[in-house]
């Protein structure tokens, strides 16, 4: 077989050729397994099956018993002094662990807090779009969908006005770490500049975690420090490891849904068409059909715990399987037709932030509520906003990051 999903050169093809080539392993009788390559400052295991079948993807989600997320959901893991150093994200945790932590930052998602949100983001939106006219169209990421995410986080958190470019850049730092590094001196260069820039996240929040625990207030941090009514709160070091999660994950979901979602307007006149004759009544599902066909973060990886039958599949304890959200949202079984863009189709069963279970997407409404403002306002505004050619993407087998985007309105 030509296709293999544990060589990173795989991840520099084509789009197209990648979606054909996940189309195929969809029709094999079961889920193949491929040996991992040594990759520099990287764990390397024996190999993962890929699951990239919906219902495949689906089950595993459900039964996080037997398809653990520890110690690690990327792919390669990274080896474990980053523990360490970095503390551990609840993306990596099993239950009563993952629970526990879900438990307390769930109330920084509640519906009574996004509904607090909204007038800020739709603020936010509007000087966006405001900057955006007076300095005319170059680059839709960096003038437009890397903008509203880190925005409302650092909102939601109070960060210092003073300290918000330095985040970004931070940010930018630590998601361009996951794309595909063409040599040994690069990979050390991003490694290092990685770890310095999620350091520099960390102790910017827990400085604020001090300072909000002694005198709180409206803010996400004050909420997380201080004692929820069964009495549990955050350690300043998983406080670190949540906003350090929430910055790079939370941000890259709206992010990159947003500038993929321009391009498939564009490329689809008549579905931009129709979302305009009644926007209320069609973003909602054109959000989740964006979403769907973006598949933000294209992987997550799970051990088995269990002997475990899967398709036929016998998988033993140690075993590790990768779900691919991306090849899962293009089941022809589950959504004809998949490649086409139809914001009128059934998205419900789709697995764009990630699948059900546990680990379903904390903040996957608080992306709802940003796509929803942010394309308000810019199709409103601009109705003739579209992009130009094709997007700059990060060379990546995790995330399906736009760099750059060309545009005009």
């Amino acid at each position: 077989m030509d296709i293999d999903l544990a060589d990173l050169d795989f991840w520099r093809r084509p789009l197209k050729e990648r979606h054909e080539a996940f189309a195929r392993l969809r029709q094999l009788e079961q889920p193949v397994f491929f040996p991992e390559k040594k990759v520099p400052f990287l764990r390397s295991g024996a190999g993962f099956y890929a699951l990239v079948r919906h219902a495949d993807v689906v089950e595993a989600s459900r039964n996080a018993k037997v398809f653990s997320s520890e110690p690690a959901v990327t792919n390669p893991e990274p080896p474990g002094w980053v523990k360490q150093v970095f503390g551990e994200s609840m993306v990596n945790m099993d239950d009563p662990r993952h629970a526990r932590l879900r438990r307390i930052v769930t109330r920084s998602f509640s519906p009574r807090m996004l509904a607090g949100l909204q007038s800020d983001i739709e603020s936010a939106c509007t000087r966006i779009v405001d900057d955006l006219v007076a300095a005319g169209p170059h680059d839709f990421v960096g003038q437009v969908a890397a903008r509203l995410p880190i925005h409302v986080i650092c909102d939601m958190l109070d960060i210092p006005q003073e300290w918000r470019e330095r985040v970004h850049k931070h940010v930018d730092i630590s998601t361009a770490y996951t794309g595909v590094r063409p040599s040994l001196a690069r990979t050390v260069q991003l490694a290092g500049q990685n770890m310095l820039a999620l350091l520099a996240l960390q102790r910017m929040v827990i400085k604020l975690g001090h300072a909000r625990a002694a005198d709180p207030k409206g803010d996400l941090v004050s909420l997380l420090v201080t004692a929820n009514p069964d009495g549990e709160k955050l350690t300043y070091r998983e406080l670190g490891s949540f906003f350090a999660l929430l910055l790079v994950a939370g941000n890259e979901t709206a992010r990159n849904t947003m500038a993929h979602g321009l391009k498939l307007l564009t490329d689809n006149p008549a579905q931009r068409e129709l979302l305009m004759s009644d926007f209320d009544a069609h973003i909602g599902n054109a959000i989740e059909e964006m979403v769907r066909l973006a598949s933000p973060i294209m992987q997550f990886r799970r051990t088995v715990t269990q002997d475990y039958s899967l398709r036929g599949l016998e998988l033993k304890p140690g075993d590790k399987v990768v779900l691919f959200y991306g090849s899962a949202n293009r089941d022809e079984s589950v959504f004809p037709d998949p490649d086409r863009f139809d914001i009128t189709r059934d998205t419900k069963p789709h697995v764009g932030f990630g699948g059900p279970g546990p680990h379903f997407c904390l903040g996957a409404n608080l992306a709802r509520q940003e796509l929803r403002a942010m394309y308000r306002e810019l199709l409103t505004r601009l109705p003739d906003v579209r992009t130009i050619g094709e997007p700059e993407l990060l060379v990546s087998n995790f995330d399906n990051s736009v760099r750059r985007q060309a545009f005009t309105f």
